[in-house]
């Protein structure tokens, strides 16, 4: 298949919520999406190494290892790498300004499209009720998410035995519980609102795990979505066009079937 695929260039990546150090972590996925293309910024948008699981119990495969080094051989090809943590490797926060193999690391960061429209780049977890005031349900909640991906892996490894494709139990139970999206409604909604108060034209984020591009009251959001369920990114095109990507669907791995709603597109929303 690699020879069926030219590396594409694109002036701006955005990818988050890797979770490095879980089992739940598509870091092959991953590894193919960087072999295949390059940018002039990558924005690594938070929780890309997952410190939470790693202080319960140890897990760190070789390919957890060859993401690292791609993204630092990146950074040393001339990529700006700017890495902006999140709440699950959040111990980097105390490292904002700093800059480590040529990986910048900050709180938050401004982007600017070919088009002179500017970004709020954040995570999100501060605009997450939940993790700012209620952190043991944060915890909770992770645990449920991690046992949710465990099943998910044993009925999609049956469902390949038995020849069908592969389908995400945590997706469909986001799109289906009326809580679930009530939740990333008013997420959503409380960071456009923040990028409005600031004069900024959008905002991109990660942490709910649910790519998104759309315009809300006039204020571009966009969400990169994840490495563990949906292997998506969010990129900018050379004329200014963001778009996400949907990296398993587009490169067919694991048999991809994915419960979501289809994407309406995108790819012109900055062009205008």
């Amino acid at each position: 298949m690699d020879a069926e695929v030219n590396i594409t260039q694109y002036r701006a990546i955005w990818i988050s919520d890797i979770h490095l150090g879980t089992r739940g972590c598509k870091a092959d996925a991953l590894l193919d999406f960087l072999k295949f293309t390059e940018s002039d910024y990558l924005y690594l948008v938070g929780d890309i190494v997952d410190g939470w699981r790693l202080k319960r119990s140890w897990f760190w495969a070789q390919s957890h290892n060859d993401v690292v080094q791609k993204l630092l051989r990146k950074a040393r090809k001339g990529t700006k790498v700017i890495y902006i943590p999140g709440n699950h490797d959040e111990a980097l926060r105390d490292y904002c300004d700093m800059q480590f193999g040529g990986v910048t690391v900050l709180d938050e960061a401004v982007h600017v499209t070919a088009t002179g429209k500017r970004l709020l780049i954040i995570h999100g977890d501060q605009f997450d009720g939940v993790i700012r005031y209620a952190k043991w349900l944060a915890y909770l909640g992770d645990w449920a998410y991690n046992v949710v991906l465990s099943v998910n892996h044993w009925f999609n490894a049956a469902r390949h035995k038995l020849g069908f494709s592969y389908w995400s139990l945590s997706q469909y139970l986001k799109q289906r519980v009326k809580n679930a999206v009530e939740y990333i409604s008013h997420f959503e909604d409380a960071l456009a609102e923040e990028a409005k108060r600031r004069n900024f034209d959008g905002i991109v984020c990660g942490h709910i795990h649910h790519a998104e591009m759309r315009d809300i009251q006039g204020v571009l959001y966009c969400n990169d979505g994840d490495w563990v369920e949906s292997c998506t990114a969010l990129v900018e095109h050379f004329d200014g066009r963001l778009e996400i990507l949907h990296w398993a669907e587009i490169r067919q791995l694991f048999g991809w079937h994915p419960a979501r709603q289809p994407v309406a597109s995108t790819a012109n929303i900055l062009a205008r």
